[in-house]
């Protein structure tokens, strides 16, 4: 069991202000693995005042000495990264081999890229007779969510910290065993008391309060379109800056010259990673008409191999969802399609044969998806691909762009210049060509109600920072 009592406030583990838990569970066996503080109104309170009186001094420490802190706390994580891994693993269901990669050296990479960063980043410049000064925001509120914990963890607190900003975090209640493992590591690594704060609970009693907190001066938040548009409702009263990624249905269009097979596994695989649950999972596949036949067929192939199964096996590719109610959800939305008349081409809404325990869902294939249907506009966030047609460039835009989202998308084509056209036409935050890889120093963030802002790179520092011009007279 990994059982948390305390909560991290001004520099200290404290108790919380009521004895109300929240259980951790493991997805893959269904069993409680953990109990964490069930924090209120009050805790959030006490964090606010502990970061809102260390903002002061921090937030005028030298650059260098930041950059220090986060090196150590690099240095922490790094020690830790087997049970960081085997962690994730535990509550959120990522096969062990991708919890190494990812979800422990993801949030390392994101950090290490800030040590780098950060040092030559331009906080001041000449512009005429103005001095631009880039300053710390103030107290900043990250709230983030189950999927990957702590990389979206790391991809607040890094350049928060980096900028100057004190920091409240309140992790995921579903998946929040390695945000205090960042709370120990931080610790060690003799960071300000107050600096950093951690307080666990629902986002009902905790990120209410620090959304509407007149002292916190702006909140990162990632998670739900519905939980996104209640932040910035509550972060209106106080005009509080606010940075939101949230939901994604992105699309992936294979044009008439692409590599097929190598276009429909590259597609299959960002649609399945993480058992789907991806906010810029490419879950609607586009193909030519004539290509259609040949694409589905290898759609079905390359989803086959993601067989359900036992996350701690290092040969395991798909895991369970990470609960019960997310399961039942992901169900829903198969049968939906086959309701609304998709064709079903593997998988459905059966439990897998072998898995009576955990919150396994069969990897799904959808055929002859229209763009009106339920499955081709909402957000599953489950291994559920659908393969829709498309007549000519113009109408695969039309679809692609055709939803509330525009977090991600990918393009394939044998020609780059026509792949580049592609992508400038489609609505979306970042858009993959032929596979490109994960670039952590471009901005990361969506169009619509994907929602507003960047993270990553110097574009993420930035959330958290304001600008002052001072002018001189001549």
């Amino acid at each position: 069991m990994r059982d948390r009592n305390t909560l991290y406030i001004n520099g200290q583990w404290s108790a919380p202000s009521t004895t109300d838990t929240l259980d951790v569970l493991n997805p893959a066996t269904e069993e409680i693995i953990g109990r964490i503080p069930a924090g209120s109104a009050a805790d959030a309170e006490r964090a606010v005042a502990a970061a809102r009186g260390a903002f002061a001094e921090w937030g005028t420490t030298p650059v260098a000495v930041r950059e220090a802190f986060l090196g150590k706390i690099h240095q922490g994580l790094a020690a830790r990264a087997e049970e960081i891994a085997q962690t994730i693993t535990s509550e959120v269901g990522m096969p062990i081999k991708l919890s190494r990669r990812i979800q422990a050296g993801l949030p390392l990479a994101v950090l290490e890229s800030y040590v780098n960063l950060v040092s030559g980043y331009p906080f001041e410049e000449r512009i005429g007779n103005s001095l631009v000064i880039k300053e710390p925001a103030g107290v900043a509120a990250c709230i983030t969510p189950w999927n990957y914990p702590l990389h979206q963890v790391i991809a607040k607190v890094a350049p928060a910290l980096a900028a100057g900003c004190a920091v409240v975090l309140k992790p995921s209640e579903v998946a929040p065993l390695s945000a205090f493992l960042l709370a120990e590591v931080i610790h060690e690594a003799g960071v300000p008391a107050g600096v950093f704060n951690l307080v666990s609970g629902t986002g009902v009693a905790v990120g209410e309060a620090l959304a509407s907190h007149p002292d916190v001066d702006l909140v990162s938040f990632t998670g739900s379109v519905r939980a996104g548009k209640r932040v910035s409702e509550l972060a209106a009263a106080s005009v509080k800056r606010v940075s939101l990624e949230l939901g994604g249905k992105s699309a992936a269009v294979i044009l008439d010259d692409a590599d097929l097979a190598a276009a429909v596994k590259g597609t299959v695989g960002a649609c399945f990673i993480n058992s789907g649950q991806t906010c810029t999972a490419h879950t609607r596949m586009l193909v030519p008409e004539r290509l259609h036949d040949q694409a589905a067929a290898l759609a079905v192939e390359a989803a086959a191999a993601y067989a359900p199964g036992d996350p701690l096996s290092e040969q395991t590719r798909l895991g369970p969802l990470v609960s019960a109610a997310q399961r039942e959800r992901v169900r829903g939305y198969i049968r939906k399609g086959i309701e609304e008349g998709a064709v079903l081409l593997l998988g459905g809404a059966e439990p897998p044969v072998g898995l009576e325990r955990g919150w396994f869902v069969r990897p799904t294939v959808f055929d002859q998806v229209a763009p009106a249907m339920t499955i081709a506009r909402d957000e599953i966030f489950g291994p559920v691909l659908s393969i829709m047609t498309y007549r000519d460039e113009d109408d695969a835009v039309r679809i692609a762009n055709g939803t509330i989202y525009g977090l991600a998308a990918a393009v394939w084509s044998a020609d780059p210049d026509r792949a580049e056209r592609m992508a400038r036409r489609l609505r979306a935050g970042q858009v993959d060509i032929n596979g490109g890889p994960f670039n952590l120093l471009a901005p990361f963030g969506g169009y619509k109600q994907s929602g507003y802002g960047r993270e990553l790179g110097k574009y993420g520092l930035e959330e958290f920072l304001e600008l002052k011009s001072i002018q001189f007279k001549l």
